[in-house]
């Protein structure tokens, strides 16, 4: 079985010249089928870099991604698209909710993209607007919603296709800690029943003590990566 995320000597560099950031300096990490990982560091040491690199929404400078066996800087852009689609959820720390669509409109919008029916759909959508708290939430726009909730619909989006690997970017940032908590149980359900590998960038004390794995970047490489306790037993 291959690795659900592969990365052999990823750089990415911005800008040219003498203006050039190294955000990632050489990262060869491989994420499993059905792990619950978070990479950490400070502000800047790559780690949203590294989750946009996995998902295919940046390529690398140097170095080769693999997304399930699968080389994304090879793909045309419509099998990268086809492979983001039904393989990837992503939760952003800008939620990138679609203003114009309603919380309902924006978590099925992934369904729609994959031609689900439309009673498959709402059942879906509508169940999971009430799991992340937001019943009677579901016509309005993101202008009308807080930050918090619109966190929510993001994490609603990301989970609906019920994808193999959810990239989340400090997917907890603008929660409060008992909605936090119910939205990282779901998670774990997730993950243990559905076996979806998730992926976290985080400073969240709270997604760190559940995850299994925790890796460490500093300055655009892997400063540590361990097993949490959890995991050997």
């Amino acid at each position: 079985m291959p690795h659900m995320v592969r990365l052999e000597k990823v750089v990415k560099i911005y800008g040219h010249n003498d203006t050039t950031v190294r955000a990632l300096r050489g990262v060869d990490m491989a994420v499993d089928p059905g792990e619950f990982t978070v990479v950490m560091g400070p502000s800047g040491s790559g780690k949203s870099t590294l989750l946009n690199l996995i998902g295919g929404l940046d390529l690398p400078t140097e170095g080769t991604v693999f997304i399930d066996g699968e080389e994304t800087g090879v793909l045309s852009r419509s099998r990268l698209s086809r492979l983001r689609l039904d393989k990837i959820g992503f939760v952003f720390q800008a939620y990138n909710l679609i203003p114009v669509l309603t919380a309902y409109e924006n978590a099925e919008y992934v369904l729609m993209l994959q031609g689900r029916p439309m009673e498959q759909r709402r059942e879906r959508v509508m169940a999971l607007l009430e799991t992340v708290g937001l019943q009677g939430m579901e016509h309005r726009f993101p202008r009308e919603l807080s930050g918090g909730q619109q966190q929510r619909v993001a994490i609603a989006r990301a989970i609906a296709p019920e994808p193999e690997l959810i990239l989340a970017d400090e997917p907890t940032a603008n929660l409060d800690s008992e909605t936090a908590a119910s939205l990282l149980d779901l998670m774990l359900r997730l993950n243990r029943d559905k076996n979806v590998t998730f992926l976290f960038s985080t400073h969240d004390p709270e997604v760190m003590t559940r995850a299994r794995r925790i890796i460490v970047l500093r300055d655009g490489m892997i400063a540590e990566d361990k097993r949490t306790p959890a995991t050997e037993e």
